[in-house]
């Protein structure tokens, strides 16, 4: 997946953002639940945060405290970089951690859980809890036109074509598999939930 997220980055925030291929998708309050996301992320108590898998750095630059970001694709940290200059970035595993146990008092990790098959999610989760007590997760809600859990082919500006695995949640559902958790933010398109 590290070759698929290097030669993404630099069009990543386009999914966001509603620009090039995602143009003509017809995705109804898109742009104002992007930003509804934002301000609920922006609300979250400042602390010590690493942002696991941060990509670009689009959520990155609302998170408040002291933050660092971590990703396995060093073209997405050079984005996340110009994104969000505040944060410290390190490249890494997100499912080995490099940091000391409890080095950090929130986790947060965005569109990466939801792509982690099963053994994986509990090992993510496991290095999760070994360096914060708090767990923020966002990732893609539950609709009516997906499957819980899929494969997906998709298709970069180069044409190049790659599949990934993909879930969606339900917050409460989400919540219940962390270890139990209270929703930060529930919408059409996005849940976020704080473990």
């Amino acid at each position: 997946m590290k070759a698929y997220y290097d030669r993404r980055a630099p069009e990543y925030d386009e999914w966001y953002r509603g620009a090039g291929r995602f143009a003509e998708r017809d995705r109804p309050g898109w742009g104002q639940e992007v930003e509804a996301l934002g301000l609920a992320l922006a609300a979250l108590p400042p602390a010590r945060t690493l942002d696991v898998a941060c990509g670009t750095g689009f959520l990155t630059r609302l998170l408040p405290g002291e933050l660092v970001g971590l990703d396995q694709s060093e073209a997405m940290l050079e984005e996340a970089r110009r994104q969000a200059p505040e944060a410290t970035y390190v490249q890494g595993d997100a499912l080995s951690l490099p940091f000391e146990d409890g080095a950090f008092e929130r986790v947060f990790t965005a569109h990466f859980y939801g792509h982690l098959e099963d053994g994986d999610r509990e090992r993510f989760v496991a290095e999760a809890r070994r360096l914060a007590p708090e767990l923020v997760v966002v990732d893609s809600a539950l609709r009516e036109d997906v499957e819980s859990e899929e494969r997906q082919e998709r298709i970069l500006n180069d044409g190049s074509r790659w599949e990934v695995y993909k879930r969606y949640f339900e917050p409460d559902a989400l919540a219940r598999e962390l270890g139990g958790g209270d929703t930060v933010f529930a919408g059409r398109w996005f849940v976020a939930v704080r473990s």
